[in-house]
């Protein structure tokens, strides 16, 4: 008697993993948003790195460091204090990775000055690729970044601290930072009664000498593994920064006791904690009481960084629906040839390319910056808008995504799941959408020249374009009111939208144009693929956005 196959069914019509691909060649609205912005010659190094971070194994480094989330190990078998936090080993490969690809230092130079050149839009790009394979390992090579920024304020600490973060080793031991072969920082800035009100902050900082005893808490204090954090706390003269490392100058543990880690939505690689300091020692970064104007500038970078990547999540998404799109077959045509969908994703690829040309051209004024005033006006008027935009863009869109998978893009075995309950934190961290709004309407009242020479720029460079010239009108005229702040989230909108649009204009024309006629011309129906496109830019935008 013949035993019965157990085998019910043949897997067809599924489409392939999107795996082992180069993430970087790829994506053409990538590269030539690279090219436009001073980057061309890194291409090479890039389409090596998007090779390595679109290969199956790192996707599955992303994958098991997620459902092995971080573990806090507040006590050992004794009973002594540990305040040691534990991650699965694939965490700390892909941290040793994106250290290795200088991604946590290498718009600096060995002495922390900014490199220089395009430096920014290089490791921009690499930042957006790594993003769309895990996103929670970021969070510390950001604020490393970052760190370099505000300690800039107080050049001893720097002079100490660069030569071992400017190493490209990853280096998990729990050591002392200067014994170490490279180093990460944190940050600790909100308290439970003040969140995005800092100056509500209680934790109290006492002189000990040439340094600090910080006693206090953080009700947020991510990554609590680094070696060092910047946190802010009440001194004699008020608000101040300070430098915080993991262990005293005497080799001990420093005083920093974590009470738990926090319980997130996504993120969840990623290990934020609550944290109290009990005479924790500090050294003072910046002057005593300008500790917002010191934190200040480590929070430029790591909103910028929250752009970048929410545009990588987002390009991810779109590039799994369309890859996902182009293998299935649904009445008797592949997805990608049904009409509707392929509004639907045409109208999500014009999206990213703007996304992804607006994020590179703010990388580039952030690169420019040092030595031109208005690349530096650009800077600080647009990475609010453009965080406020492309952040709160990216979950739906991922949800706009996860749907064109069907079933499939909303269960935990693929990516597109993570992907959308990774979305929320950029636009949260670092200033959520109301702060971005008020940050813009800062930046006019504090320079509203340097602000209008930048409207008068994004004028220019979409002149011609439908709708810009209306958009930019509205924006001068509602930045003008009285009352701008009960309408500034409408007016920064359209100041991203526009900034989108000129960005895109400098890398590809005929894309600008479609995002202008269904952006600016006309507001953009609240659904993805609401927007009638001719059949030659729909090919066309879907052949950019992937070959």
């Amino acid at each position: 008697m013949t035993q019965p196959s157990f085998a019910t069914h043949e897997v067809f019509n599924q489409s392939p993993p999107f795996e082992d691909v180069d993430l970087f060649a790829v994506d053409r609205p990538l590269v030539e948003a690279v090219k436009a912005n001073g980057g061309a010659a890194a291409e090479q190094e890039l389409s090596e790195f998007g090779k390595h971070w679109g290969s199956a194994a790192m996707a599955d480094r992303g994958r098991v460091a997620n459902e092995n989330s971080p573990k806090l190990r507040t006590f050992d078998a004794k009973g002594n204090r540990r305040d040691q936090v534990e991650f699965h080993p694939g965490y700390h490969e892909l941290m040793a990775h994106s250290a290795h690809a200088g991604l946590h230092n290498s718009t600096w130079t060995a002495d922390g000055k900014p490199a220089g050149g395009a430096a920014e839009v290089i490791r921009a790009a690499k930042f957006y690729i790594a993003s769309q394979v895990e996103t929670g390992h970021l969070c510390p090579i950001t604020m490393t970044r970052a760190s370099v920024a505000a300690l800039a304020m107080q050049p001893d600490v720097l002079a100490r601290v660069m030569p071992v973060l400017s190493t490209r080793s990853y280096d998990p031991s729990f050591a002392p930072w200067w014994e170490k072969r490279g180093m990460t920082l944190g940050m600790g800035m909100t308290e439970k009664q003040g969140g995005t009100d800092v100056r509500a902050n209680m934790t109290r900082a006492a002189r000990d000498g040439h340094a600090y005893r910080i006693t206090g808490h953080k009700w947020f204090m991510s990554a609590p593994m680094c070696d060092a954090f910047l946190v802010l706390a009440q001194a004699e003269q008020g608000l101040t920064c300070f430098f915080m490392p993991r262990f005293a100058p005497d080799g001990s543990v420093n005083a920093i006791q974590f009470q738990r880690l926090k319980d997130k939505l996504g993120n969840r690689s990623n290990a934020s904690s609550e944290v109290e300091f009990v005479g924790a020692h500090a050294e003072r970064v910046g002057e005593e009481g300008k500790g917002i104007r010191t934190i200040i500038q480590m929070v430029q970078l790591t909103r910028q960084d929250c752009a970048i990547a929410s545009v990588g999540l987002m390009r991810s998404g779109l590039a799994h629906a369309l890859h996902h799109a182009r293998h299935r077959s649904v009445f008797q045509k592949h997805l990608a040839d049904q009409p509707l969908m392929q509004a639907v994703l045409s109208d999500m690829a014009l999206h990213v390319e703007a996304s992804t040309a607006l994020v590179m051209r703010l990388c580039r004024a952030f690169d420019r910056t040092p030595q031109d005033a208005a690349e530096a006006a650009y800077m600080r008027l647009l990475t609010p808008a453009i965080k406020y935009w492309t952040c709160k863009s990216a979950p739906p869109f991922l949800f706009e995504a996860m749907e064109c998978l069907g079933g499939n893009g909303y269960v935990e075995d693929g990516i597109l799941a993570r992907h959308y309950r990774e979305s929320p934190v950029n636009a949260i961290w670092e200033g959520s959408g109301n702060v971005m709004c008020l940050d813009v309407l800062r930046a006019l009242s504090r320079e509203p020249e340097a602000a209008m020479v930048v409207l008068q720029a994004l004028s220019a460079e979409t002149k011609g374009l439908p709708g810009a010239g209306e958009a930019a009108a509205f924006i001068g005229k509602t930045f003008r009111r009285a009352d701008s702040e009960r309408v500034a989230r409408l007016a920064v909108e359209k100041l991203a939208l526009l900034a989108a649009a000129a960005a895109l204009n400098g890398v590809s024309p005929h894309s600008a144009e479609l995002f202008a006629a269904t952006r600016l011309a006309a507001n953009h129906a609240s659904m993805y693929g609401a927007v009638e496109l001719d059949s030659g830019d729909v090919r066309a935008l879907l052949e950019r956005a992937l070959p």
